[in-house]
């Protein structure tokens, strides 16, 4: 310690430095004293900014990741939950062909917001010259498709007046682009399912006009939803007079199985009842696994610069144990120099945290911008829809996770000082003057 830093700790501790509170100004002036680097403490100095810069930088990435994680599920719930119903009801005892009459029962229940029968089938859709695709035809009454908000307010091109009528069907964005049609234009489907004859069954085709281009912003179904009406799937499907289901949309998704008695009353038949849950599990269950997993993961980058906290205080307590040993002839305890080793440590991982939570905010606050800067300037196309299902890099950040980020790192920090502050404590002064 110098001669300058000898009178500053006599002025700040006087004789009863002893009995001084804990973290008092001495102490703070101290571990201050000992973040400021020197030129022979240069090398120490490196390996605390390090330290620093490695829990900002795992810090920063926690929250990175966890947002866009949790922004990808919130964004394929609302899409998925939005395109399908949260219910699904299917009969057990016979073809559903009051469907009519069922659909303004389950309207009625409450917490219900809407009944849609439908009729689905796999297809072939071809468009402009060679050009075809696999699709899912959903058959829907024109009403309960302009009341499907997110088809009815995600139309890019033309209107639901032809499919209205009867006459025209409504088709994805991407399912567009692949077949090469617009509005107006026309897509032959092909069904395997057609007509029989004593040579075996012959697929239907039949060509039907383009009403309607949506998109909704999810691949999946941009590339191979085709919405027709009711009455016409039904005859495409030989399904004159029934439905397969009944899709029910409910107020409060997660409150799903507080419905299933009122829906089995209201139906008055056996019926079987599936919701968003069942049908979606296994997808759900490895995004809850992945996203677990990468949590723990990614600890392991602020534990690593939390260990480097260690090697620096150590060397640190090497270096200053004629520090150490002027302190306690000063009359400081031993608790007193703990505290003093424990702050200069501590205020490595909070300083790291903070500046990690606000580079993780600006980031997550701008990852759509972040994203298409970083395509423009390598050429390629990062998080590509075709593959992620989403058009758009969603960051939806959570406060308790944040908090549970910071916690964390803290917690890591301070408790990679005490080992080097218990030493620092304990070190002997007699021994600490011989060795220097």
């Amino acid at each position: 310690m110098t001669a300058a830093t000898e009178e500053q700790a006599k002025a700040a501790a006087p004789a009863g430095a002893s009995s001084s509170r804990p973290f008092s100004a001495f102490e703070r002036m101290v571990a201050w004293r000992y973040l400021r680097s020197r030129r022979k403490e240069a090398f120490i100095s490196v390996i605390a900014g390090f330290s620093f810069v490695g829990i900002m930088l795992g810090v920063a990435t926690l929250i990175i990741v966890m947002a866009v994680m949790n922004g990808f599920r919130t964004e394929l719930i609302s899409r998925i939950l939005g395109m399908n119903g949260h219910v699904i009801v299917q009969p057990l005892d016979g073809p559903l062909t009051n469907y009519a009459d069922l659909a303004t029962r389950f309207s009625a229940i409450p917490g219900v917001t809407m009944a849609i029968p439908t009729v689905e089938g796999q297809v072939l859709a071809q468009g402009v010259g060679d050009a075809s695709t696999g699709a899912l035809v959903r058959g829907v009454r024109a009403d309960d498709l302009s009341k499907l908000k997110s088809i009815s307010n995600h139309i890019v091109s033309g209107d639901l007046v032809g499919f209205a009528s009867g006459s025209g069907i409504a088709i994805g964005s991407r399912m567009a682009d692949q077949l090469g049609v617009s509005v107006g234009g026309t897509v032959t489907l092909t069904s395997p399912n057609g007509d029989v004859t004593p040579l075996g069954m012959n697929p239907r085709i039949k060509a039907y006009t383009v009403s309607a281009i949506f998109e909704i912003g999810m691949s999946e179904y941009d590339a191979t939803i085709i919405f027709m009406p009711l009455e016409e799937a039904q005859l495409y499907f030989n399904a004159e007079g029934l439905v397969q289901s009944i899709e029910l949309f409910v107020e409060h998704p997660d409150a799903v199985d507080d419905l299933r008695q009122p829906i089995e009353e209201a139906a008055g038949r056996q019926v079987f009842i599936t919701d968003w849950r069942d049908r979606n599990k296994t997808f759900f269950s490895a995004l809850a696994v992945e996203r677990n997993v990468m949590f723990m993961i990614l600890t392991l980058i602020v534990l690593v610069a939390a260990l480097n906290i260690v090697s620096g205080l150590i060397m640190l307590v090497k270096d200053k144990g004629s520090d150490i040993a002027i302190l306690r002839t000063m009359g400081a305890t031993s608790g007193s120099v703990m505290r003093i080793f424990f702050m200069t440590g501590a205020a490595i991982g909070v300083a790291g945290t903070v500046a990690g939570v606000a580079l993780g905010v600006v980031v997550c606050l701008n990852i759509e911008s972040i994203r298409q800067f970083f395509s423009w300037l390598s050429g390629a196309t990062l998080f590509d829809p075709e593959l992620y299902f989403l058009s758009q890099l969603p960051a939806d950040m959570n406060a308790d996770e944040t908090i549970a980020v910071v916690v964390m790192a803290l917690a890591l920090s301070f408790l990679a000082t005490i080992f080097p502050a218990w030493r620092a404590s304990r070190l002997d002064p007699v021994q600490a003057l011989r060795y220097e």
